[in-house]
């Protein structure tokens, strides 16, 4: 099994699962025990400030909070490009990654480039997510470095399908509802 981390999950236009229709999913974790992912274009209507004033800090100015995945929503999940990559627990690629637990928030707003805050994440048991990839449940793709920090992500699915090109980018233009066309 070949590990995932670090790359994208692009759920294909006939996924009908409301949990990851039409969603991108930031691979961080992926070996013999399971995955774990962040959905990275569902942002929800609440301003981060108003949820955590301390997670506001560390993010941009007005950043709302995402939704991660259906996996404990109501846990915070920060994803963090790191100055001071020792302040990590899990690295996922480059300088980005998960705090560690044991960091203060002070030392992390020191040692953070950006950040992004999650309610929840995806995550997959031992085999699964092997499982769906092996029956075509999911379309692997490319982050493109600027992608992640994006303060709109309602073209990211769009975008990560169309810059695989060839089927790929046809599938990019097909209406959520295939009727209407």
């Amino acid at each position: 099994m070949e590990s995932l981390r670090g790359k994208l999950l692009i759920a294909p236009p006939m996924l009908a699962d409301p949990n990851f229709a039409r969603t991108v999913v930031l691979i961080a974790a992926h070996d013999e025990e399971g995955a774990l992912g962040l959905v990275l274009n569902r942002p929800l209507e609440k301003p981060l400030a108003e949820i955590s004033p301390l997670l506001d800090s560390l993010a941009e100015p007005g950043s709302t909070l995402h939704s991660g995945g259906p996996v404990a929503p109501e846990a915070a999940v920060v994803l963090v490009d790191f100055r001071d990559p020792t302040l990590a627990a899990l690295m996922i690629f480059g300088s980005v990654g998960f705090p560690s637990a044991a960091c203060e928030l002070d030392d992390l707003a020191a040692g953070a480039r950006r950040a992004r805050a999650f309610a929840g994440h995806a995550g997959w048991g031992p085999g699964q997510l092997d499982g769906e990839l092996s029956d075509d449940g999911w379309i692997v793709g490319q982050l493109a470095p600027d992608e992640l920090w994006q303060p709109d992500s309602s073209q990211l699915w769009s975008t990560a399908l169309r810059r695989k090109g060839g089927s790929y980018a046809l599938l990019a233009r097909m209406p959520e509802n295939p009727s209407v066309n």
